[in-house]
């Protein structure tokens, strides 16, 4: 092994000297590294031309299975493992120190989906009531805000983009302009149509009157200026509005988007439904709710079906 063990070490260096990497990173691809060793150690392999792609493959595999000296790691520390591995191949050939690249074709695990935070129904009523300074102007605007993004699923930025003139007060539908200008007709429900409809009475006209000759472009959601209400700005009412709630969970707008999409499949909804309502190019990217659902529903079962105890 002592020609494998030259190469780490050279590649090793290498990290350490011309890409300059930072002592903690050098040590997690030393640790790496020697691992893989061991494996090729355990395989016979003592020549990096002698190295397959099946071994790499198999060394990913034992990271993943672990074995009784080492449990078995994650897919994101998998990953970072196999990138080690990979860019000492890669290294070995363009410094003349192997003839062929094995570990080329070898993709890291893809790292777990981590499943959208969505707020139970009583959280997000509560922030809804609880949305801007009782008795202001802008507690109008700050509820109609908050109704639109939980009653449409809307993007944060998809909601302060609105004109008025996207609502459409027949149909009580409104027209969101998602990622890469892809439009879609999205139908508000009663509790934001109301808020809406009071904020265009008694609160837009208020903030649109405060204007100093900067034109808001017609939009729907204007700030105490009357310009146009930014994302950050958006985002700050939700939080206060969480806040004045007494909700202690980390709240952003994308939360909203998730309980709305959580909420719908909870209730029946089908997920090609909830994947045009939320302008989800795949379907793939929405079924990642379905998992939410899967998981209410295990708790269900776990707590109700009399042969579900263990």
């Amino acid at each position: 092994m002592a020609d494998v063990q030259r190469a780490i070490r050279t590649y090793l260096d290498h990290l350490a000297v011309e890409r300059g990497l930072a002592t903690n990173t050098l040590t997690s691809y030393r640790r790496d590294l020697r691992r893989y060793l061991e494996h090729l150690a355990a395989q016979g392999i003592d020549d990096l031309d002698a190295v397959t792609e099946a071994t790499v493959t198999g060394f990913l595999v034992s990271l993943r299975e672990g074995d009784a000296e080492h449990p078995p790691l994650s897919s994101t520390s998998a990953a970072r493992t196999v990138v080690a591995v990979r860019g000492f191949h890669k290294f070995a050939v363009a410094d003349g120190l192997a003839t062929v690249d094995p570990a080329s074709g070898v993709k890291p695990p893809a790292p777990a989906k981590r499943l959208p935070k969505a707020l139970p129904l009583a959280d997000v009523e509560a922030i809804l009531e609880a949305a801007g300074a009782p008795g202001t102007t802008l507690a109008l605007r700050d509820r109609a805000l908050l109704e639109v993004l939980y009653g449409t699923g809307a993007r944060i930025s998809e909601a302060v983009g609105l004109d008025v003139d996207d609502l459409d007060g027949v149909d009580g539908t409104v027209l969101l302009r998602g990622k890469g200008s892809k439009e879609r007709i999205v139908p508000v429900g009663s509790y934001a149509r109301t808020a809406v409809d009071e904020y265009l009475v008694r609160g837009r006209p208020e903030l649109a009157a405060v204007s100093t000759g900067s034109t808001n472009g017609g939009a729907l959601f204007l700030n105490a200026r009357g310009g146009r209400l930014s994302r950050q700005s958006a985002w700050a009412v939700l939080v206060k509005a969480a806040d004045r709630a007494g909700v202690t969970k980390d709240v952003s707008p994308h939360t909203l988007r998730h309980s709305f999409a959580t909420h719908l499949l909870d209730g029946g909804a089908d997920v090609r439904v909830v994947q045009e309502l939320l302008g989800h190019a795949s379907v793939t990217t929405t079924q990642v709710y379905t998992l939410v659902t899967v998981d209410n529903l295990r708790e269900v079962f776990a707590t109700a079906h009399p042969r579900a105890r263990d």
